[in-house]
């Protein structure tokens, strides 16, 4: 009898059958070629039939925008980011808990009010929504801050304020509004969300001083190169649009009422202006109604561009296709409502 009957062989030592009908994950080197590659193929045909229809003012216009949402939003990212880290790393879950009504229910509105006291753009709610996540508040109630935030806090508001001199009902319109909207998508969430559209981000648990500097070393390092991906190919996309749509579009249909409030709500979405810049586009388009520049004021921090593509990097692809049409309908329709009392 062999001296190895009975002793199991080191796993060095035991090669896997093959399996020639499956092939496993790619390796990061392979993905990177097909990427790089990808790309390649992108360049060479942009050069061949895009570069040829495209003048040098265009090209100007575009290369503007996109470095202009680039340089808006990066701080308010990082911002958003470096606030995540430090929650999911410092702040013990037992905060939320007592900060947060136990019923989610009531955890939406308080939520809501929670984004009137953190200064920043859309770019950094998302971050912030996902640590929220992450240290087990509700996603019906992070979501809801993550609408409110960038739209009430006192930067934005001060902001519509100066754009809009002597006229203080724009300021109480988009506040209203703005807290409204996140609260009825929260409240929307928390009623017809299911667990399996919406990736939580998940967050390791670390002990001590140490443990919670590198926690949060890696966690903002993380999501900043994950957040930042995004914001560049938002940016790029809303400078495109920025580029192809003519301006005489724009003042054509101005003078309807429901066009005017449908077109600057699209827009307020492919322009993806940052919240604490946007009242002085608004105040700028005097052609346009009161209610149609107030819809521009609140779909802008709620959807656009570059927050759909955040959205999509942190949460999933399954929740943003859900998520973003009720936020974008729930802004349209109360904006209109609101705007038609002021």
């Amino acid at each position: 009898m062999s001296d190895h009957v009975g002793l199991r062989p080191a796993e060095d030592d035991v090669l896997p059958p093959p399996d020639w009908g499956r092939r496993g994950p790619a390796a990061p080197g392979t993905r990177a070629a097909w990427a790089f590659a990808v790309l390649a193929a992108g360049l060479v045909a942009g050069r061949v039939w895009v570069a040829p229809t495209v003048g040098a003012r265009a090209l100007d216009a575009w290369a503007t925008i996109f470095v202009a949402v680039c340089v808006q939003a990066l701080p308010f990212l990082v911002f958003g980011v470096a606030v995540s880290a430090a929650i999911t790393a410092f702040v013990p879950p037992s905060v939320w808990r007592r900060v947060l009504p136990h019923r989610p229910g009531a955890a939406v509105p308080v939520a809501g009010a929670m984004g009137a006291v953190l200064p920043g753009c859309e770019c950094a709610s998302v971050p912030v929504a996902g640590g929220l996540m992450a240290r087990g508040v509700a996603p019906a109630a992070a979501l809801t801050f993550l609408l409110a935030a960038p739209a009430i806090n006192p930067i934005v508001l001060v902001a519509t304020a100066v754009a809009f001199p002597g006229k203080p009902e724009m300021v109480v319109g988009r506040f209203v509004a703005s807290l409204l909207v996140a609260v009825l998508a929260g409240w929307a969430w928390l009623l017809l969300g299911k667990g399996e559209w919406i990736r939580v981000p998940s967050r390791p648990h670390a002990d001590g001083t140490a443990g919670r500097l590198e926690a949060f070393r890696q966690d903002m390092r993380h999501d900043l190169m994950h957040a930042g991906g995004f914001l560049v190919v938002g940016a790029a996309a809303a400078a495109a649009i920025n580029v192809v749509v003519p301006a005489g579009w724009v003042t054509a249909v101005a003078g309807n009422p429901v066009a005017s409030v449908l077109l600057l709500a699209l827009l307020a979405v492919l322009m993806s202006i940052c919240s604490e810049a946007d009242a002085f586009v608004a105040a700028s388009l005097t052609q346009f109604s009161t209610t149609a520049r107030l819809a521009f004021l609140v779909v802008g921090p709620i959807v656009d561009l570059k927050l759909i593509a955040l959205q999509a990097g942190f949460f999933g692809r399954r929740f943003a296709v859900r998520f973003i049409p009720l936020t974008f309908c729930l802004a349209v329709g109360v904006s209109a409502v609101i705007g038609g009392l002021l």
